[in-house]
C-alpha cells in the first residue's frame, strides 16, 4: 500500500509541474492495476491527462481495471476517437464489460468507431445476459479438429492470435463440437505425428452460455480448472472462460453477499454518487422501519407490565440484541453455503441441528451469565431466572429462523443475502421482546 501511494504522489507531482514526457515514461512501466487505482485519486481533468499519455494498448488494459463509477466519469469526459482506440486494443468480452456501463448513444458511438470484426464480436457478447457465461466468455480460443496431428496442432496454436492466453487446446469434431482438451504440456511432450483423437481428455467440464457465472466459479473451484469451455445446446465450442475472469467473479458475488447482508445494493460502489444510491438505500431502511414499528407493537402490548416494573425495560435490548446475533451468525454461514452451492436438501437437517444445538449452548451459558448479572444488579432471582430463559427461547428461535428462512427465500427465487437479514431480525426481536415481557407479566405479582 505504501509503494501504491508513493506512485500516485509521483504522477501527481509530474501532473503539478507539467512534466508529460516523464510521466509517460513512469506510467509504461507501471502495471494497469497501479495505474487504475491511482486514477481514482486524481481530479476527472487530471484523469483525462494520465489517460492521453498512454498508449492504445495499456490505456485499455487500464480501463478494464477502473470501477464503475470512474470509468463512467472519464469515458465521458474524452473524445470517442480517443476511447475507440483504447478498446480496439482490448479483448472482446473486456470491451463489453466497459461499453455496457455507458449510456446507450454513447455505446453505439463507440461501437461505430471501432474496427468491424471486434465490433460485431462485442455486439454478439452483449447479447448474452448479465452475469452469464455467454457474457463473461472470450470468443478467442485455440481449438483444431480431432483428425489433425500434434504437429499441425502446435503450427496452429503459433499462427493463433489469442496463443499466449491459450491454456488448453479444445478439441472438436467436423461440425464444431466439443469432444475434447489437450494440455499444452501434454502437446509438447507428443510424437508430432501422433493423432489429436489419441492423446485427447475427452471428459472435459464444460458450460453452456446460460450458466450462470456463479456456477462457473463453483465449477473451476471444484475441478481446479484454470479455463472453462463454453459451448451452445447444440455442444458447439463458442468460447472459453480464464480463471482470472473467474476470480473478478468471486470477488464481485463474494462483495455482492456482503452488501446484500447489510440491505445495501450488491452494485453499490463506495465512489457512487449519493443520488445513484438514495433510491436503494431508502426501500430497505423503509422496510425495516416496517419491522421496527412490528417490534414496538409488541413491547406495547405489555406497556402496563413496564410501567409497573419499569426494570423491564433496562433488560429489553439484551435480549434482542443476543436474539440478532445469533442470526446474524447463522444466516452469515447459510447464505455462504447457498452461495457455494453446499446448503443442498440433504444437509438441512444437520445444519439445523447443529444450529440448535449452538443455539441452546450458547443461549444457555450467556443466559446464566446476564442472569448472575441481573440477580447481582437488582437483586432479583425471579427476574433473573425470567431473563436468562427469554435469551435461551430467543437464541434458539435465531437458529430457526436464521437457517430456514434463507433457504425459503431462495426457494422462492428471492436473493437471501438481501433479504434474510431485515426478515430473521424482526422474527428475533418480536420473539425476544414477547418471551420475555411475556414471562415478567405473568408473574409480575412475584416481582414486586
Amino acid at each position: 500500500m505504501e509503494e501504491t501511494a508513493r506512485f500516485t504522489d509521483a504522477i501527481k507531482e509530474l501532473l503539478d509541474g507539467g512534466r508529460e514526457e516523464r510521466l509517460a515514461d513512469l506510467l509504461a512501466e507501471a502495471h494497469p492495476a497501479d495505474v487504475s487505482h491511482a486514477i481514482r485519486e486524481l481530479p476527472v481533468e487530471d484523469q483525462v491527462r494520465v489517460f492521453r499519455v498512454l498508449s492504445p494498448q495499456h490505456a485499455g488494459e487500464v480501463l478494464a481495471e477502473l470501477d464503475d463509477p470512474v470509468l463512467r466519469e472519464l469515458v465521458g469526459s474524452l473524445d470517442e476517437a480517443e476511447v475507440s482506440r483504447a478498446l480496439d486494443s482490448m479483448p472482446p468480452e473486456e470491451v463489453a464489460d466497459v461499453v455496457e456501463e455507458l449510456p446507450k448513444e454513447r455505446a453505439e458511438g463507440l461501437l461505430d468507431l471501432m474496427a468491424e470484426e471486434k465490433a460485431e464480436e462485442v455486439q454478439e457478447l452483449l447479447e448474452y445476459r448479465e452475469g452469464t457465461a455467454g457474457r463473461l466468455m472470450s470468443p478467442d480460443f485455440v481449438a483444431v479438429n480431432e483428425q489433425a496431428t500434434v504437429a499441425k496442432a502446435i503450427e496452429h496454436i503459433r499462427r493463433a492470435k489469442t496463443g499466449e492466453g491459450a491454456f488448453y487446446l479444445y478439441v472438436v469434431d467436423d461440425h464444431d463440437h466439443l469432444v475434447g482438451f489437450v494440455p499444452l504440456h501434454r502437446l509438447i511432450a507428443a510424437d508430432p505425428a501422433t493423432p489429436i483423437r489419441a492423446i485427447r481428455t475427452e471428459g472435459v467440464e464444460s458450460v453452456t452460455v446460460d450458466t450462470d457465472q456463479e456456477e462457473v466459479a463453483r465449477l473451476v473451484q471444484r475441478y481446479n480448472l484454470i479455463q472453462v469451455p463454453v459451448v451452445d445446446v447444440n455442444r458447439r465450442l463458442l468460447g472459453a472462460i480464464g480463471v482470472d475472469d473467474v476470480i473478478d467473479v468471486m470477488r464481485e458475488e463474494a462483495t455482492e453477499d456482503i452488501q446484500r447482508l447489510g440491505g445495501v445494493g450488491g452494485d453499490e460502489n463506495v465512489l457512487d454518487p449519493p443520488q445513484a444510491v438514495f433510491a436503494k438505500r431508502l426501500v430497505w431502511r423503509l422496510i425495516n422501519l416496517g419491522t421496527a414499528v412490528l417490534a414496538a407493537s409488541v413491547i406495547g402490548l405489555f406497556e402496563k407490565s413496564i410501567q409497573t416494573l419499569a426494570t423491564l425495560a433496562v433488560f429489553m435490548p439484551i435480549v434482542a440484541s443476543m436474539g440478532g446475533i445469533g442470526t446474524t451468525q447463522t444466516a452469515t454461514v447459510v447464505v455462504r453455503g447457498i452461495a457455494l452451492g453446499d446448503m443442498t436438501g440433504s444437509v438441512l437437517r444437520r445444519v439445523l441441528s447443529k444450529e440448535l444445538w449452538l443455539g441452546l449452548t450458547t443461549g444457555a451459558a450467556n443466559g446464566l451469565v446476564i442472569a448472575v448479572i441481573a440477580y447481582a444488579w437488582k437483586g432479583q432471582a425471579l427476574l433473573a431466572l425470567i431473563l436468562g430463559l427469554a435469551l435461551v427461547f430467543n437464541m434458539l428461535v435465531a437458529a430457526v429462523v436464521g437457517t430456514l428462512i434463507p433457504i425459503a427465500l431462495k426457494a422462492f427465487r428471492i436473493d437471501p443475502a438481501i433479504a434474510s437479514s431485515v426478515i430473521i431480525t424482526t422474527f428475533t426481536d418480536v420473539c425476544g421482546f414477547f418471551s420475555f415481557l411475556g414471562l415478567a407479566t405473568l408473574l409480575i405479582k412475584f416481582l414486586l
